[in-house]
């Protein structure tokens, strides 16, 4: 049995949040408070497993909270933020700080928002539950040594499709050394990534360690609508590389890595030698939208040696069976090992499929795309 403490100033979300999470067999919510003062005398008597924590509240918000639960009794947190730009983007320094997994709260409709994310809820919590804590403290203070990184400076928006088809290169006629080098050419070659529950500190000790050099990234890193253009924001602010949310028609090129929008599928579509990402509306597939296995089926149909994937840290089996099309299709494929995973659960089935060729520890991935050229 999980066991939950629920900690949120308003009433309302504690009373339905509470419904939603004893619905489940395996979850029982021990107890709330409003704020996080009188959480923590509640949860001194019995601490609890999960803690589902708010961002804004009285006394002591989300984030001071989580700095001192981390610092002082480590516990997987999941965050469950309001769904506007200054919540979601809150809500990803909380990843930075060691919360485990995010949840939107609706800003109108309640009651009747949080019924509709109920198994987003429930399933948020089973990975929390499953979360290796250490792993998630020994990546916040590798996130805090990131962040003092000088910030870079800013990069030109990648051209879409259309724009590269009909725009020539800048300098055309001599030797392309930025920009869409490599796109095009039967020497370009394609990265896939796809991580959940502590994919976002995996990500940023991954993507920040790469150089422009680095071919095209395409990522799938489980998150809800509205969260991910301020993680990609994040990440671009401490990478060489340019990373951001990605747009429908957006070229790959070496040196940029897209991340797929929350609530939306990201397939990565072939025209000649020209790597162009496609989002697409549709059903959760492997129970997410965006799913890691649309990703990787998307690239498996012309799958070869110039083509990595990458799965990582996360609860479930999503990418599993998509990464053995791409294996099966000749492309190269990796997963990160058990013990620098937050949660051993989408590697292990990848691993168990037989659709992986390497087993690397985190601070290994980096190198391993790095010389993928």
């Amino acid at each position: 049995m999980i066991r939950v403490f629920l900690v949120d100033d308003s009433a309302t979300v504690r009373k339905v949040v509470a419904e939603i999470l004893n619905s489940a067999s395996d979850i029982e919510v021990i107890g709330s408070a409003q704020n996080p003062v009188f959480a923590d005398k509640r949860m001194a008597l019995d601490w609890p497993d999960v803690i589902v924590l708010d961002v804004e509240m009285p006394q002591m918000d989300g984030l001071t909270y989580l700095k001192q639960l981390m610092a002082e009794h480590p516990t997987p947190v999941v965050m469950c933020s309001t769904l506007t730009q200054d919540g979601s983007a809150t809500s990803i320094k909380a990843l930075g700080l060691g919360a485990v997994e995010v949840v939107g709260k609706p800003t109108v409709n309640l009651a009747a928002g949080l019924n509709d994310s109920a198994r987003e809820l429930i399933e948020a919590v089973r990975a929390a539950a499953q979360a290796n804590i250490k792993r998630v403290v020994s990546g916040v203070n590798a996130s805090a040594k990131l962040s003092l990184k000088k910030p870079i400076a800013p990069r030109p928006v990648p051209p879409t499709l259309n724009e590269a088809k009909s725009k020539p290169p800048e300098g055309a006629g001599r030797k392309v050394t930025s920009g869409l080098a490599g796109v095009g050419s039967k020497g370009s070659k394609l990265i896939v990534i796809g991580t959940s529950t502590g994919g976002t500190q995996a990500l940023e000790a991954v993507l920040s360690q790469l150089p422009v050099t680095t071919p095209g990234i395409a990522v799938v890193q489980h998150m809800p609508e509205g969260f991910t253009k301020p993680f990609s924001e994040r990440l671009n602010g401490i990478c060489e590389v340019e990373v951001k949310e990605a747009e429908q028609n957006d070229v790959l090129r070496p040196g940029l890595v897209l991340i797929a929008p929350g609530g939306r599928h990201l397939q990565i579509q072939r025209r000649g030698f020209q790597f162009y990402a496609r989002i697409v509306d549709g059903p959760p597939v492997s129970r997410h939208r965006p799913s890691v296995d649309v990703l990787f089926r998307s690239v498996a149909k012309f799958a070869s040696n110039r083509v990595l994937g990458v799965i990582m840290t996360g609860m479930g089996e999503d990418g599993a069976s998509g990464m053995k099309e791409m294996h099966d299709n000749n492309a190269k494929t990796v997963a990160q090992n058990e013990a620098t995973c937050v949660v051993f659960g989408m590697p292990a089935m990848a691993i168990k499929a037989g659709a992986v060729d390497d087993i690397v520890p985190l601070d290994g991935i980096a190198r391993y795309l790095s010389e993928f050229k």
